[in-house]
């Protein structure tokens, strides 16, 4: 039995499919070559066919237009564009915050330099304003009872008003005075570095407005004055480095008075 099928041809037999290669189809297969594979380039190259593939990281994808960079006015109203002068740690706050106390302890600006940040205005700004209110009223009230006891005591709102324009308005619009007039004379200064540096000079006004609570007159003006002083010496001495080799002398003498007659200010408004 095994015989019989054995010596049937093949092309008899059921389902069979001869297996009859052309001499043309057999050229094409001895001369198909393996396409180049890697990554740069998958799928391959198939009879002519470019296929597009898997890119690599630094290619762009075909038909891809790189998109313009956005608007520098643009930037202004994002609060992204901020975030970057947020990134301070407590310990550089308190380190710059230090450095407020001492004038001559060196280039405030060479600190700051590679991160400036507006946490210090922001914060020390916002934290001098509600000490200046609530102790300014704290203040009236100790001098109102011990001149008269029976007097009758109300809180005066006008306080928070007068020191949100005053430390607010300070912080900002005397530092950017500054920026432009430097430009105006020929330095280049950075903004952020100019409230950077203000912003920090204010707070040796929040510890001072304590002791400015002792309801004697003659240690009042003492307590200011020296504290004036010391924000003066620091705003000048800082804008110092800015200025030196340059006709600018002007601008550090009057800033260190702006910071003497802001110094006055709270003493005269709100510890009257």
């Amino acid at each position: 039995m095994d015989e019989f099928y054995g010596n049937l041809p093949s092309s008899h037999l059921l389902g069979s499919v001869p297996a009859v290669v052309t001499e043309e189809k057999g050229k094409n297969i001895l001369n198909y070559e393996v396409p180049e594979e890697n990554m740069q380039n998958f799928p391959p190259y198939i009879n002519g066919a470019s296929g597009r593939g898997y890119q690599t990281l630094g290619s762009p994808p075909e038909g891809f237009e790189q998109q313009p960079p956005p608007n520098n006015w643009k930037g202004v109203f994002s609060i992204s564009s901020y975030m970057q002068y947020f990134n301070v740690d407590t310990d550089i706050v308190v380190n710059r915050l230090m450095s407020s106390f001492y004038p001559i302890g060196g280039d405030f600006f060479s600190k700051i330099d590679a991160n400036p940040d507006l946490y210090g205005l922001i914060w020390v700004s916002t934290t001098l304003i509600f000490v200046l209110a609530s102790l300014g009223n704290l203040a009236t009230y100790l001098i109102e009872k011990r001149t008269d006891n029976k007097s009758s005591w109300s809180f005066d709102v006008g306080y928070v008003n007068a020191a949100v324009f005053s430390v607010y308005g300070y912080a900002i619009v005397v530092p950017l005075a500054f920026y432009f007039l430097f430009r105006y004379l020929g330095s280049n200064p950075k903004l952020i570095q100019f409230w950077c540096m203000w912003g920090y000079s204010l707070f040796i006004f929040v510890p001072s407005s304590f002791l400015l609570v002792i309801p004697v007159e003659a240690f009042r003006w003492i307590f200011i004055l020296v504290a004036g002083v010391d924000s003066g010496m620091f705003v000048a001495m800082s804008l110092k480095t800015l200025v030196e080799g340059n006709d600018l002398a002007i601008m550090v003498v009057a800033a260190f008075f702006l910071q003497l007659a802001l110094a006055i200010f709270f003493k005269v408004w709100f510890f009257h």
